[in-house]
This record gives C-alpha cells, sequence and structure tokens, in this order.
C-alpha cells in the first residue's frame, strides 16, 4: 500500500483536524525515522494508521477489548488509550496490513511498553510532537528527539505521567513499565 491508498484509506475515518494531525505525525515520523535509521515506509504507514480508531464508538472498542482477549487493563483505563490496540486490531482486519511491526507501533503509540522497538519509538514520538502539538514541555520532547529518541521517549513519558497525576487520573501499567524499563536500562544519562 502506497502513501496515497493509505492516506485515502484513514481520511474516511477522521475528522479534518485529526486527518491533519495525521500529516503532521507521518512527517514527524519519515524525519525522526531517518534519523535513527528506521525503515522509512513502516514507519510512514504505522503515522497514518496510528489514530485508525480514534473515532469509532466506545462501545465497539470495549467489544473489541473484550472478543480479542486483549489487556484486561485496558477495560479498567482512560478509554483515549482504547483505539490505539483497537486500531491495530482494524488495521489489520479492514485494511490488510498484516507487518506486526507496523501494528507493533500503532498497538502501543498511546501507553508505550517494555521492550518497545525503534519504530514504536519513532511513532510514539513522532506522534507526541507532531507540529500541531502545543502544551507545556513539548519544545523540550522536541529538542531531546533531534539528539537521542530514548530521551525523547523518556521525557514524553515523564511529561504524561506527571499530567495524568495531575488530574488524579490512572496511569496505564505499560506506561510506568516503559519508564522504568528506560530509567532502569541504563541507556539514558541524566
Amino acid at each position: 500500500m502506497n502513501q496515497s491508498e493509505a492516506l485515502a484509506v484513514v481520511r474516511e475515518q477522521l475528522t479534518e483536524r485529526r486527518y491533519i494531525h495525521t500529516l503532521g505525525v507521518m512527517e514527524t515520523a519519515v524525519k525522526l525515522a531517518e534519523r535513527y535509521d528506521v525503515d522509512i515506509k513502516k514507519a510512514e504507514l504505522a503515522a497514518i494508521f496510528h489514530d485508525y480508531a480514534k473515532f469509532r464508538p466506545k462501545e465497539e472498542m470495549k467489544a473489541i477489548i473484550i472478543n480479542e482477549s486483549m489487556s484486561v487493563h485496558l477495560l479498567e483505563a482512560n478509554t483515549e488509550l482504547w483505539h490505539a490496540p483497537v486500531g491495530a486490531f482494524l488495521v489489520e482486519k479492514e485494511v490488510g496490513l498484516m507487518d506486526e511491526d507496523i501494528l507493533n507501533a500503532i498497538r502501543y503509540h498511546t501507553s508505550g511498553r517494555p521492550g518497545m522497538s525503534s519504530l514504536e519509538k519513532v511513532i510514539y514520538v513522532a506522534d507526541y510532537i507532531e507540529p500541531g502539538r502545543k502544551f507545556p514541555g513539548v519544545e523540550e520532547v522536541r529538542e531531546l528527539a533531534e539528539q537521542d529518541l530514548d530521551k525523547a521517549l523518556l521525557q514524553a513519558l515523564k511529561n504524561t505521567i506527571s499530567f495524568l497525576i495531575s488530574k488524579n487520573q490512572r496511569v496505564f501499567p505499560d506506561t510506568l513499565y516503559t519508564y522504568n524499563e528506560l530509567v532502569l536500562g541504563g541507556n539514558i544519562n541524566e
């Protein structure tokens, strides 16, 4: 599937505003993939499809989570996380995209997970820093992304965890596990 075919499929699923966001994620993901020697075609497709399920009804997403035996923690989490794993499932079933690397990048772009591939990190960070994003801390992550993908990912996770805590919201376990792995893994010099 080429870029224009993928964008045409996704455009049917998204609002205009979310489609513009998706274009920003795609452009950012391609730049990060080039910088960090990640497959550019896979980064492009994962970015295009990352929000494929964003506007699906909550009831449909909940049913898929249950019927496909996805993590029970998802049902306890903020419903904003659901579109990522459900999106990976639907992209495989409805679009026919079978590449597990791409599907995992879609699946974990909101939560992260321990043992993230470079492609998964690229999509997580690209979604966080795309040019349309404007919130406290995003500039720091953009700067870090120019130097070190793991440091950018760690700062994005820190920002997300701090934000959720400040709002008295649950932090999804995989997000904490990812943060802990990066901190304890020794790759990050602070």
